[in-house]
């Protein structure tokens, strides 16, 4: 079993790396001086930019890209785990990836994830989003130990397929992660009940961090970053959209405890589905 202080840290990133960055360590920073030691930040901590033009003018390879050098110190100067929700990084000449970085208290990169699902929706209000048309999806989930926990590592958009985050509590996971740039559209209809059914039906904590308000570059974004326990209980939440931090104790054995009251994961069975279109047409 493990015991453990996690925080989420809540920003409204910009157009500027640098100033972004130093958003990113005075959170980190607040949160490990109130005693955390697993720090999530958002998707996209380190660059929101809606114009491709000034997007890959900005955005850099990962040898360049300055994000991850500054979590990754701060993590061994702070004797604490650094997980950046994700940050873009340049693949190709007009590619990148949605990629998310978890350095450990030794400042060592322990693991990253490239976000799977790519949100290329219309939106009811006339928001359209392309995803796809910058990022390149990542192809493989991606499970790290964290203080005697293991965690899945996924991305904002991944919340709304149920089947990774199944596949990883199959695989032992005890933490579920959605760090998230959610719409304030969507996330006022979704975000709660969402991240709730995701750590309900998986026994699972759930631990994901948000950009907030209107942001620099002209999205909006819902905030309420969130962290919920294995029985869908939100234990700690950043209220509204402004930057911010939330902090709670994970305690796994309440993922024990959730997984023996409901073992939904034990007695899912195989089935198969038959085709009865021409009934169900009269039916109709």
């Amino acid at each position: 079993m493990s015991n453990f202080i996690a925080a989420v840290v809540q920003l409204s990133s910009g157009t500027n790396m640098q100033a972004n960055i130093a958003a990113m360590e005075s959170g980190v920073r607040e949160a490990a001086a109130q005693g955390a030691t697993y720090i999530q930040t958002p998707e996209m901590t380190g660059l929101v930019q809606q114009n491709r033009k000034a997007f890959f003018d900005t955005v850099c390879d990962e040898a360049n890209d300055p994000v991850a050098p500054a979590a990754s110190q701060l993590a061994k100067e702070l004797g604490v785990t650094v997980h950046i929700g994700s940050t873009p990084i340049q693949i190709a000449p007009q590619k990148a990836a949605n990629r998310s970085y978890l350095f450990g208290p030794d400042g060592q990169l322990r693991a990253s994830y490239d976000k799977i699902h790519m949100f290329d929706v219309d939106l009811a209000n006339g928001e359209s989003w392309r995803e796809s048309a910058v990022y390149q999806p990542g192809t493989q989930g991606v499970t790290v130990d964290v203080e005697g926990a293991l965690f899945g590592m996924a991305i904002c958009y991944d919340c709304r397929f149920p089947e990774l985050h199944t596949a990883y509590a199959r695989l032992g996971v005890e933490i579920l992660t959605g760090p998230s740039c959610f719409t304030r559209q969507t996330g006022s209809a979704h975000w709660h009940a969402l991240l709730r059914s995701r750590s309900i039906e998986n026994g699972a904590y759930m631990i994901a961090a948000a950009q907030g308000g209107d942001l620099e570059d002209g999205r909006e974004t819902f905030g309420h970053s969130i962290i919920i326990d294995p029985w869908g209980k939100i234990i700690a939440e950043v209220a509204g959209e402004e930057p911010g931090i939330a902090l709670a104790e994970i305690d796994t054995l309440q993922v024990v405890q959730a997984r023996e009251r409901i073992p939904n994961l034990v007695n899912n069975r195989a089935f198969s589905i038959v085709d009865t279109g021409s009934n169900a047409e009269n039916v109709a």
